[in-house]
């Protein structure tokens, strides 16, 4: 490829935020590269495990609702366009208890989703404990415990997702190049260049959505403001009782931590009797980068999760974790995502919607890119999530 060849827009990183840039930009005409060393979907980043959590009230911060019900509408939009399955409505279950001990570093996320789900005019109830035993008997609640169930929340399916819109991207004229590694960027008054491992690219803006691998290319100046760490998620055994667990019985959920116990999230059984549950929590212990993150689940992590997150929480599940992975976040100080030009540059955007609740919002996220790329403004506020809002400064 020549250097001369020029694009609108170069996005490096065409995972869940970065698919949904390239398509955004291109159905809007624009003429777009996407470029990624790998080939999403893939197992390598913070996209993949067969589920993701979508809930419409935000409770990490009400700024982040209007994103989640432009998601719905968009990956709703691309499942009429392509046929796939990319969306299950389960409704969702948050509890939580006047100990709690906050949600993705988030304090007050009970009672943030409330006042979103009100305020929006969500379709919500709340449950008391009473309440919560008759209708979610599958949950061992305690009795300070309360409940916010959202009939619209549901599972989004990050591979179909991602493949989908990477697939209407191409239909709209976008340019992919997979498997092809960035090694270098620049910009100036006359454009950006992205060398890679295969040739060198210019274009008028470039999209940084890169993961886990953003503070590898950010510069020393703004590398100490993301971190990256280790997340196991689980698949444990429900053999014996499938169909308490199954998809159209269980809701998904989050359970706010109290005590010893921290906060666990989890999903419906979607592969059948031998699949076993997905259930996780989170972790800001070990910090990594892609290269050195240890991808492998010990049976210590598994005996741990075991005992003191499903034991308490869930009779009926068994002991045998049929499955395991491992994935990354990529947190901020203040759990937030970063949507915004690079700090002295016009043309450099980073996209990093991140912290580990990134991808229900994904969709709008990659659409409010698109229009910070072409117009420098976007439809939806995204005022919170500059790179220079209070969380970062003496960072």
């Amino acid at each position: 490829m020549a250097e001369q060849e020029r694009y609108d827009v170069i996005v490096v990183g065409v995972g869940a935020a970065g698919s949904s840039a390239v398509y955004q930009l291109a159905r809007r005409g624009s003429r777009v590269l996407g470029i990624d060393q790998f080939s999403p979907p893939h197992t390598l980043g913070s996209t993949h495990g067969e589920t993701r959590i979508t809930r419409q009230a935000i409770g990490e911060g009400d700024h982040y609702t209007p994103l989640s019900l432009r998601s719905y509408e968009i990956f709703r939009d691309l499942e009429q366009q392509t046929g796939e399955h990319l969306l299950d409505i389960t409704g969702g279950l948050m509890i939580s208890s006047p100990e709690a001990t906050g949600v993705n570093n988030v304090a007050n996320f009970f009672e943030t989703t409330l006042a979103a789900a009100k305020k929006h005019s969500i379709p919500h109830e709340v449950l008391s404990v009473e309440q919560m035993r008759r209708r979610f008997p599958q949950f061992r609640v305690q009795d300070n415990e309360i409940g916010y169930y959202e009939v619209e929340s549901g599972i989004l399916r990050p591979e179909a997702c991602i493949k989908a819109t990477l697939s209407m991207a191409e239909k709209c004229g976008a340019v992919l190049k997979v498997n092809e590694k960035m090694t270098a960027f620049s910009d100036d008054a006359s454009g950006v260049v992205v060398e890679t491992d295969k040739g060198a690219y210019r274009a008028d803006k470039l999209v940084l959505s890169v993961g886990p691998w953003l503070p590898q290319i950010v510069g020393e100046q703004l590398k100490t403001r993301f971190k990256v760490y280790r997340q196991v998620l689980f698949w444990f055994d429900i053999s014996e009782n499938y169909d308490r667990f199954k998809l159209g019985n269980f809701p998904i959920f989050i359970w706010d931590g109290q005590g010893n116990r921290e906060s666990i999230y989890g999903f419906p059984a979607l592969n059948g009797e031998r699949g076993g549950i997905k259930i996780a929590s989170e972790e800001y212990v070990t910090e990594v980068t892609p290269e050195n993150v240890d991808r492998s689940v010990s049976q210590d992590e598994i005996d741990k999760m075991y005992e003191k997150q499903i034991v308490p929480c869930f009779p009926g599940v068994g002991r045998e974790c049929v499955k395991s992975a491992v994935c990354m976040y990529t947190m901020t100080p203040d759990s937030g995502f970063v949507i915004d030009f690079m700090p002295g540059s016009s043309r450099t955007i980073i996209c990093s919607p991140c912290s580990g609740h990134g991808f229900k919002h994904s969709a709008a996220v990659g659409e409010c890119v698109a229009e910070l790329a072409r117009d420098g403004k976007t439809t939806l506020n995204i005022e919170p999530l500059r790179i220079n809002r209070g969380v970062f400064v003496n960072v």
